[in-house]
């Protein structure tokens, strides 16, 4: 079952709206959990989001290529568009330091995101949704 649109809309937009992703990573110095404001569902198997900072994140990924993506908007669960304001996605990251995939990625970002400081210099990673569920459990796909 794909993605719905009402998820779609809301990732894209999550930043610009005040609810950024948030992406935890392991390494060897331990977890870490960054903001991305550049995360996308890049289709209904994979999200997508432009790493430019190139720091912990980055480095737990040479590490530990598992990731959870969590999106929480409890206003949208206020205002009845999410059955529950806080998504889970969990699967494993996929760096593109270039080729067609890193393209891809960078095409399909807002022009905040593609024109940024750093940006031309960004990797673009694919994540691979194993699983994705609200924070009750039930199931996104």
């Amino acid at each position: 079952m794909p993605l719905s649109d009402t998820i779609k809309t809301l990732i894209r937009n999550a930043w610009d709206d005040g609810y950024p992703c948030l992406v935890a990573t392991n390494g060897p110095q331990g977890p870490n959990i960054s903001p991305k404001g550049s995360m996308i569902v890049f289709d209904d198997a994979h999200l997508a989001y432009w790493e430019r900072s190139k720091r912990t994140a980055l480095e737990n990924l040479a590490y530990d290529k598992r990731v959870c993506v969590m999106y929480a908007n409890f206003k949208a669960q206020r205002d009845g568009v999410l059955e529950s304001g806080f998504l889970r996605f969990y699967g494993s990251a996929q760096l593109h330091e270039s080729g067609p995939i890193r393209e891809s990625i960078f095409a399909r970002l807002l022009p905040r995101e593609q024109t940024h400081v750093g940006a031309d210099a960004g990797i673009g990673v694919l994540v691979k949704i194993e699983r994705a569920q609200d924070v009750r459990g039930k199931p996104l796909l």
